[in-house]
């Protein structure tokens, strides 16, 4: 996935709003070390370093963190695959907004961020849950596979019993895991729908010429407009999963 800084933070701004009820669930006190699990640029980051908290970022996109420094040039943020950290017993809090769904192999990940935290530490994360973008995700597929291309699904979108399962298997205890739809409006009004496609299915759009995808963007947007168009802004059917879980005492 190659990602657009500049795009995300101007035209999916809605991503870290959302996130700052998120970020309310953490402490945030001095003393308390939080590590901030793919924070995009950073603007969450700096929200959860607010009341003294020694925050560390991680993210696996240079374009991104290269944005975050220069935003945030007090706090510490470093390239790394959050299914192999390189820490361990080190944090109060793992905080993650809007990346768990993009990561497969999710054994690999929830055992990487148990091993990052002190026993007691809490991971609080939110993510897209079960059906989350469904109308989209159709819509896109039966589109892009038009043009002889197969589609591949590369997001991971559980249900609460799937989840709680992983964590139970990754040793965490689960405080709390739940699911709510949150629809959700996109900015720049008629190219909002465009700019999320563009965005969120780089991997599959690259893989066309700029014919065919300028036709599987304009057919979505036609398929999808009696649906999510909505008082001169597309509202995408978001759907996500809140996850409170602990690491044992022992």
């Amino acid at each position: 996935m190659k990602w657009d800084a500049e795009l995300y933070d101007s035209k999916h701004e809605f991503v870290s709003q959302y996130g700052r009820a998120l970020v309310m669930e953490v402490n945030r006190n001095a003393g308390q070390r939080i590590l901030d699990l793919g924070f995009g640029t950073g603007k969450l980051s700096g929200d959860l370093a607010k009341n003294g908290a020694t925050v560390i970022g991680v993210d696996a996109s240079e374009p991104m963190i290269e944005k975050a420094k220069l935003a945030h040039p007090q706090l510490e943020f470093h390239c790394m695959d959050a299914t192999a950290l390189s820490y361990e017993n080190e944090f109060d809090t793992v905080f993650s907004n809007a990346v768990f769904h993009w990561i497969s192999n999710q054994e690999a990940l929830l055992f990487s961020v148990h091993r990052a935290l002190k026993p007691g530490g809490l991971l609080i994360c939110e993510f897209g849950g079960f059906r989350n973008t469904e109308r989209i995700l159709l819509a896109f597929q039966e589109e892009y596979e038009k043009t002889g291309e197969p589609f591949k699904n590369s997001f991971f979108y559980p249900t609460i019993k799937q989840y709680q399962s992983l964590l139970e298997y990754s040793g965490f205890e689960a405080e709390m895991v739940r699911d709510f739809d949150r629809p959700t409006p996109l900015a720049d009004g008629e190219q909002g729908l465009r700019n999320w496609l563009t965005q969120f299915y780089d991997d599959s759009l690259s893989r066309l010429d700029e014919e065919q995808r300028q036709e599987v963007l304009s057919a979505v947007e036609e398929r999808l407009r009696p649906i999510l168009w909505k008082d001169e802004h597309w509202v995408a059917d978001y759907r996500r999963i809140q996850v409170k879980a602990k690491k044992p005492e022992s």
